[in-house]
């Protein structure tokens, strides 16, 4: 494995931190420690509340063990911080383990309060809370990304209840140093006007100006959570269920690209980039096919108003990330047709899908057979330029 990351570092644009009980409580202004999220006992289980308010049991985040071993996904529901890996809460053992598997830098999104910042802002309600908190969670992940030199580069989340506050929010979390923004799929959930409106636009705006590129996880608001839940039929075995739910949950990747473009929004912001977490590269080609066909057999008026077509604008303003697919050996050809300048790597640590343990030893050999040229774009050149590394 020394030999595919002897000449670059390997970035994993894919991991998950799950925060510690006192992430938020540590940092409470006085008089708001019993009101910020922090874990209590309740009915004999850890729970993570705020301001009275259930956000639920206070998992593990993880499938890998505090031994290292690795279970099915529903096996791991029961785990809190005791039985998970601690280098999912931990960041010094995370750094470690980081070491161990040959990778220098990991992007971070959260566990806890939803993967898309959307479940702490659904729960809530006091709005001044609610963005305190916000803004405790992003001051966190700024000492995080120092303390570690820039190995963990964690994506803010954002009041997403509130355009001008996104605004204000990206301003100052760039100003601490994070390279990027982590944005719920669904902000109409929470009250907002969804991403199409332009009422987005001065986020859009400063995000472009500040190269600050936008995040969009899988299962990243209460909408697309719901169809996870829904996308399996109810009598399929409960570990199958997952298996059917996460994998489907790629899908709403596709749905976001298709939205955003068909927005109009890269014409009037051509340096804003975007990133599809979570959710591999096979599907592109076909949905870059589709959305040329579809738009202009059901909308050519509105697709004569964008400068180019549709498909052309992944290139130019998205990313996607890689971590299992094969492409049945033919994995090069589809890299080249999705463009090899978009693509990271990812491990997606400790979460279900995870390469865990041995990240780089997984992919070695598919990695080896793509160009030299694209091996190292993959694994670490184009995260490194798109996190201003």
């Amino acid at each position: 494995m020394a030999k595919l990351a002897e000449d670059f570092q390997v970035i994993d644009a894919d991991t998950h931190y799950t925060e510690p009980p006192d992430l938020w409580t540590k940092r409470a202004p006085a008089g708001y420690e019993d009101r910020v999220l922090r874990i209590e006992d309740i009915d004999g289980k850890p729970t993570w509340v705020v301001d009275g308010a259930q956000l639920g049991f206070a998992r593990g985040g993880g499938v890998v063990g505090r031994q290292g071993e690795k279970v099915p996904f529903v096996d791991s529901q029961t785990w809190g911080l005791d039985r998970v890996h601690q280098a999912a809460w931990d960041p010094k053992v995370r750094l470690e383990v980081m070491d161990e598997c040959g990778i220098h830098a990991q992007v971070l999104f959260p566990n806890a309060i939803g993967l898309g910042g959307h479940s702490l802002n659904t729960v809530v309600k006091d709005e001044v809370l609610r963005r305190m908190c916000v803004e405790i969670y992003n001051d966190a992940m700024a000492e995080m990304q120092a303390e570690a030199n820039l190995r963990f580069l964690p994506m803010a989340t954002m009041p997403s209840w509130e355009v001008g506050a996104c605004v204000k929010e990206t301003e100052r979390i760039a100003g601490l140093g994070l390279r990027g923004i982590n944005m719920t799929s669904d902000p109409q959930d929470l009250g907002s006007p969804d991403l199409a409106n332009r009422a987005w636009d001065p986020l859009w705006e400063v995000c472009a100006d500040l190269d600050m590129p936008v995040h969009f996880h899988i299962g990243s608001s209460n909408t697309a959570m719901d169809f996870f839940g829904k996308y399996f039929w109810p009598s399929q075995h409960e570990y199958v269920k997952p298996a059917i739910g996460g994998g489907m949950l790629f899908l709403n990747s596709a749905r976001v690209v298709m939205n955003t473009v068909f927005s109009g929004v890269f014409d009037r912001f051509p340096k804003l980039e975007m990133v599809a977490v979570e959710s591999g590269i096979g599907w592109i080609p076909f949905i870059l096919e589709t959305m040329d066909y579809e738009l202009l057999e059901n909308a050519p008026t509105q697709a004569a108003e964008l400068s180019r077509k549709p498909s052309e604008y992944f290139k130019q303003n998205w990313y996607a990330t890689l971590w299992f697919e094969e492409n049945q050996g033919d994995l090069q050809g589809l890299i080249d047709k999705v463009g090899e300048d978009k693509i990271l790597f990812e491990t997606d640590f400790p979460h279900p899908t995870c390469l865990y343990p041995a990240p780089l030893e997984t992919v070695a050999a598919k990695m080896e057979a793509l160009r030299p040229e694209t091996c190292r774009k993959i694994m670490g050149e184009n995260a490194a330029k798109l996190y201003r590394l």
